[in-house]
Order: C-alpha cells, then sequence, then structure tokens
C-alpha cells in the first residue's frame, strides 16, 4: 500500500480522482474550486502535488515534446485511422491511481484493442518503470507478442528500459499526443467502468482485499461482460475466436 499521506490528503485525492472521471479536462485551478465547493480550502501547489501523485492529467492537447527535442524517447502516435481487424494487433497501456479505505495502490493494465480483452495487469504501491514492463511481460507470456502497443508519454514508457523491451520484442511503438486521452480511448472506458462498476462503491481495506477485487472485476469484465463495440459480445469470446 502506498503511504506517505495524511488522511485529509488521501480524501483529497479520491474525491479530484471521483470528480476527474466526469470531469477530465479540469485542470489544477478548476480541481481547486471544486474542493472549494465542496468546503475544502487546498491551495493549488498543493492541488497539484496531489493530482499527480494521483495521476490525474487534464486532458487537453499539450506542446509536443518531440518536436521540440525534449526527449530521445517519444515516439508517434501510430493508430489514426489504422483498421483493426485482428487480436494482438494494437495492444493499450496504462496506469491508473486505486483509492482504498485507506491509503491507494497503482493499476497497470493492458486490453487488446480488437476485442476489448485485459491481457495483463498488475498491483503496485509505486510507479517504478519495472512495474509496467513486469505486467507486458506477463501478457506476452500468455498471449503472445503484439504488433502495436500504444501509451501515453508517461515517465515509464519514455524511459529507455521500456522503449528497449519493445525494440527487442519488435513490438511498434505508439504515443499519444500530450494531454489526449482520446488516443488511448480503449483503456479509459477500461479505468472509468473499473471506478465506476467496482473502485468508488466497493472500497478495499487493504492491498490483499483490493488485488483479489480486481482479480475478480478482470474476470467478470473479460468473460461476462458484454460490449457494445464487439457486437454486444464478451472480450474473452471476441479474443479467443479470432486469435
Amino acid at each position: 500500500m502506498a503511504k506517505g499521506e495524511c488522511d485529509a490528503n488521501l480524501e483529497i485525492m479520491k474525491k479530484m480522482d471521483k470528480h476527474h472521471q466526469d470531469h477530465p479536462t479540469y485542470g489544477v485551478l478548476q480541481m481547486q474550486d471544486y474542493l472549494l465547493a465542496q468546503g475544502l480550502r487546498v491551495n493549488p501547489k498543493r492541488v497539484r502535488r496531489l493530482m499527480r501523485k494521483a495521476q490525474i492529467i487534464a486532458q487537453y492537447p499539450k506542446r509536443n515534446l518531440s518536436k521540440l527535442g525534449l526527449s530521445d524517447y517519444i515516439y508517434p502516435y501510430l493508430l489514426r485511422n489504422l483498421d483493426v481487424d485482428h487480436p494482438n494487433q494494437v495492444w493499450e497501456i496504462d496506469i491508473t491511481y486505486i483509492p482504498m479505505d485507506r491509503g491507494f495502490m497503482y493499476l497497470t493494465a493492458i486490453i487488446d484493442v480488437y476485442s476489448r480483452f485485459i491481457v495483463g495487469w498488475g498491483l503496485h504501491n509505486s510507479l517504478h518503470g519495472e512495474n509496467v514492463i513486469e505486467v507486458l511481460d506477463g501478457a506476452i507470456d500468455e498471449h503472445g507478442v503484439p504488433g502495436i502497443i500504444n501509451s501515453d508519454q508517461g515517465s515509464q514508457f519514455t524511459s529507455p528500459a521500456w522503449v528497449n523491451r519493445l525494440n527487442e520484442l519488435g513490438i511498434s511503438i505508439s504515443m499519444d499526443g500530450r494531454g489526449r486521452a482520446t488516443d488511448n480511448i480503449y483503456i479509459e472506458r477500461f479505468w472509468r467502468t473499473l471506478k465506476q462498476d467496482y473502485v468508488y462503491p466497493f472500497p478495499a481495506e487493504n492491498g490483499t482485499t483490493l488485488w483479489k477485487g480486481i482479480r475478480w472485476f478482470v474476470n467478470h469484465y473479460n468473460k461476462e461482460k458484454t460490449h457494445q463495440g464487439v457486437g454486444r459480445r464478451t472480450p474473452v469470446s471476441v479474443f479467443r475466436l479470432s486469435a
């Protein structure tokens, strides 16, 4: 379980994350105004720090750092107008903050774009870059190597370790434009469903309970919940039938 925040800050993070699901473009000042309306006086510096810790990023186009030459590990977005017509053609990976009764953890998940099947996930108490590589390797061991992996431009995905691992595997690297969550829309939709249907209605008591709950939810999402985007079928039926 991630530590280091007082109860008041943990409550602020929960409120901001829940509000972010419905208002993804809200930045620091708008989030500060929301908290004030809830009776919480929080200065902008504190709001900004807690938003970063909770992985809350306002979704609007930002400056293109690759064009400015500020990163050697930022790659172009490859999915625009791409015809995704089979499993393991494109995977999307992301990290999200998961609140608990006391404390929080970070969830990494990978979704197969064609089938909406969650091919891998992992729960961690930090944002260390090796965590995403661990989840990737587990997904590949179970389901094979994808053609493309899309991510945001977070530090875990613009690191030499991540980029080198994908290059070793022969996977094409795709990255969202800065602040454009719609570029990684399928994993973003999964986060929204997970939080609305499980995380917030049933807050976990501790990390063990959370891990078991997410395992149950991913199994439900993959094997029991039907999705309009795949013809009102379950992700596992589309993934297995076409794989």
